[in-house]
């Protein structure tokens, strides 16, 4: 079938709205401040065929981008091998399993079929970050766990939604496993309605232009970005490039983990080969394949912006299953740590691969931490138990063009902190200070971005804190001569002492009382090119802004602070 631009430039518009609605119903309806504020979430539409990426909102997670669709394919091969129920309309399965395409546990997955004419047209599928799903530790970010059962609960693809209506044996089964369980209820109504918004939507573009013009139109788009996505690698050097990022610790051996990546352009190919990565490790660091291979796509999508985001945009990308490392984790190794850290330094890699073939492209390390706080107690004066889930942004690296941004969000998402007063209102604590961490940029031509610092106070009762974060060993990579940036801190301060954990910023089940404070100071970005470079006015401005003194600026950045 044979289609107009403009029709066609519609119908991707329409898609892509259609997933923006549905973050914004989830976000909006959503209990929990991780979805409702800090927008943790993700929604899109899939292929009926093999779960593949059809659009994705502008507002979810791009590491989900990757994962959703092997998650939804997965959801596919298990109906038509009979290992899953056969969908009806109204169906919506449920499914959290690390190693069928997911993340880690708290990162759970809806998946509905559209249905028209008696057949399914697509797969509309979402992901919220839960902040609990059991286990050891209050928020499921268990820093020592040496298997997955001790991160919470596991779902293979269960129907939670039958013909519409929710499944009261299977709501029981997980409210049974999980904490705080009254309040998962708001979380899945908010969930299952972004899909069925999505699907109204969705309607309303097929009813228009018809099934047959939709289903053509996902096919050109899907063509155009993998041709769009040619022409751009066509524009790098031919060659191998090789780049390493390190991984603090698993949270058990207090030992780094070395990815080591080469890409490989050829023509109008990329192939990423992570041979001599570390093996696979004991503590909550490793990474499924789902996972390390969205973590590619995403960093591609972060150099290459303008290619539109389906299927069709990965079509050049190959990436080698990276077996025998802790990047191609399998049952029981624990994973909690997948999503939100081990991500970054796979995009970390790449970035420092790619920014030696197409340096104007390509920025210095960003903070590369999601900051994964969790605190889980009980308040007294409300009588009831509490998780609280606590993320938080860092430095962009610098560029070729400007310095990099402070305090943005992780590189694998545009999920942000929720505000500091919805937190004060939901949990029995207090901000003793949120501020910019003034000067953990690195230094360079175009220095890195600053990350954040705050403190918080337990002030009743007793609580639990838990820490997953990363690059408390070593600082964001700075990049053509760009110093690194600062690296992660966390401080407990409790019964009079400071507490330093032993593997930085990894630790697990840590008693709080009330006054007790925990501080966490996030890493800056990479700086880009030589200090030296920097150029005299911007360094003035640093100094007069008060991120340096006049004697730091002198020492980072030589010549140019005169």
């Amino acid at each position: 079938m044979s289609l107009d631009a403009i029709t066609l430039s519609v119908i991707q518009a329409a898609l892509q709205q259609t997933c923006d609605e549905m973050d914004l119903a989830f976000s909006r309806a959503a209990f929990s401040p991780v979805i409702a504020e800090a927008n943790d979430r993700s929604d899109g539409i899939y292929s009926a065929l093999d779960g593949s990426l059809i659009a994705q909102g502008n507002q979810g997670l791009p590491v989900f981008v990757g994962v959703m669709q092997y998650s939804t394919r997965t959801i596919i091969e298990m109906i038509a091998e009979g290992r899953c129920l056969p969908p009806e309309e109204g169906d919506i399965y449920i499914v959290n399993d690390p190693y069928l395409g997911g993340t880690h546990l708290m990162d759970v997955r809806f998946a509905m079929p559209v249905w028209r004419g008696g057949k399914i047209f697509c797969w509309l599928s979402n992901t919220g970050h839960w902040p609990d799903i059991g286990g050891a530790v209050p928020g499921g970010f268990s820093a020592s766990a040496t298997a997955v059962e001790q991160e919470g609960l596991r779902l293979p693809p269960v129907k939670l939604f039958k013909r519409g209506k929710l499944d009261p044996e299977i709501y029981a089964i997980i409210t049974s496993n999980i904490r705080v369980a009254d309040q998962r209820i708001g979380d899945i109504r908010a969930q299952a309605a972004a899909l069925r918004v999505g699907q109204d939507r969705l309607f309303a573009i097929l009813d228009r232009y018809g099934d047959d013009t939709v289903a053509a139109a996902i096919a050109e788009l899907r063509s155009r970005a993998a041709e769009q996505m040619r022409a751009c690698i066509s524009a790098i050097p031919d060659g191998v490039y090789r780049s390493k990022a390190f991984v603090d610790s698993d949270g058990v051996v207090d030992e780094p983990l070395t990815i080591a990546l080469a890409v490989e352009k050829k023509d109008d190919q990329l192939v990423f080969d992570f041979a001599g990565s570390s093996k696979p490790c004991a503590g909550p660091m490793n990474s499924v394949l789902a996972t390390t291979m969205s973590s590619v796509y995403l960093a591609i999508r972060h150099i290459f912006p303008d290619v539109p985001m389906s299927a069709g945009a990965f079509e050049p990308l190959t990436v080698i299953r990276p077996e025998g490392t802790f990047l191609d984790a399998k049952y029981p190794r624990p994973v909690s740590g997948c999503a939100a850290e081990v991500s970054q330094r796979i995009a970390e890699a790449v970035f420092a691969a790619m920014v030696q073939a197409v340096p104007g492209r390509v920025t210095a390390a960003p903070a590369g931490s999601s900051g994964n706080f969790a605190l889980g107690g009980h308040d007294p004066q409300r009588g009831r138990d509490f998780v609280m889930y606590q993320i938080s942004g860092g430095g962009y690296g610098g560029n070729g063009r400007e310095d990099g941004l402070s305090n943005g969000c992780s590189t694998i998402g545009i999920s942000k902190s929720p505000p500091v007063e919805i937190m004060e209102q939901a949990y029995p604590v207090i901000y003793r200070h949120y501020k910019l961490r003034e000067g953990s940029g690195g230094a360079g031509q175009h220095r890195g971005g600053f990350g954040l610092a705050y403190e918080v106070e337990l002030l009743r009762g007793e609580a639990r804190a838990s820490f997953v974060m990363d690059h408390g060993r070593v600082g964001p990579q700075g990049v053509l001569g760009g110093a690194d940036g600062a690296v992660n801190t966390v401080t407990v301060f409790r019964d009079g002492a400071t507490h330093v954990p032993k593997h930085l910023s990894k630790e697990q089940d840590i008693p709080l009382k009330a006054g007790d404070r925990v501080r966490v100071e996030t890493p800056g970005g990479g700086g880009y090119g030589d200090p030296r470079e920097r150029d005299p006015a911007l360094v003035k401005r640093d100094v007069a802004m008060g991120y340096y003194t006049a004697e730091e600026a002198e020492r980072l950045f030589g010549g140019s602070a005169g």
